[in-house]
């Protein structure tokens, strides 16, 4: 991993660098003031990719920090590559955003049909029950408004505000 191999893509003004220098190598690429994005930020935390590793290892197990590095450039990698695929879809599609949907999309047009197949199910999970989220905010008092309490306690607390609203509007009629 000692080599500096660097490829770099103006796309759209926006200058990238993806060099294959590790962070045994030297650390970051380049700074931040030339428009190159550093390594260390097109690399996800490597705190949290070791976590996410350690969750499928029994306790005991060690992990070196060779193998967190290596782990560290893999995914960021699939993630850019994947993410790249769905946003070029958008860019064609003429949208700015890029959704779970056209990740699923990217996925399975690469060949990662099964993790496609995962992920679908996961969004539709997620999205059933953030409608559930809403249907439940919504009951509990902001009847319409864009506004959403995020917990229970927040949802309770707009029932009650809504209920002596409601209170002193009939005191107010009655006279």
């Amino acid at each position: 991993m000692s080599d500096n191999i660097g490829i770099n893509l103006d796309w759209e003004g926006l200058k990238y660098n993806f060099a294959a220098a590790g962070a045994a190598s030297g650390g970051s690429v380049a700074s931040g003031e030339d428009g190159i994005i550093k390594e260390q930020d097109r690399l996800l935390p490597i705190a949290n990719v070791g976590r996410i590793m350690k969750q499928i290892l029994p306790p005991n197990a060690k992990i070196s920090k060779e193998a967190k590095e290596t782990m560290q450039e893999c995914v960021s990698e699939f993630i850019s590559f994947v993410t790249g695929e769905a946003s070029d879809k958008c860019r064609k599609e003429k949208r700015k955003t890029v959704n779970g949907d056209d990740i699923c999309w990217a996925l399975a047009t690469l060949g990662f049909d099964n993790y496609a197949e995962q992920l679908k199910r996961y969004l539709h999970r997620y999205r059933e029950q953030e409608g559930e989220r809403t249907s439940l905010n919504m009951a509990a008092g902001s009847h319409g408004e864009k506004e959403e309490t995020p917990n229970y306690r927040s949802a309770v607390q707009a029932s009650l505000l809504k209920s002596s609203r409601e209170e002193r509007c009939e005191a107010v009629l009655k006279g």
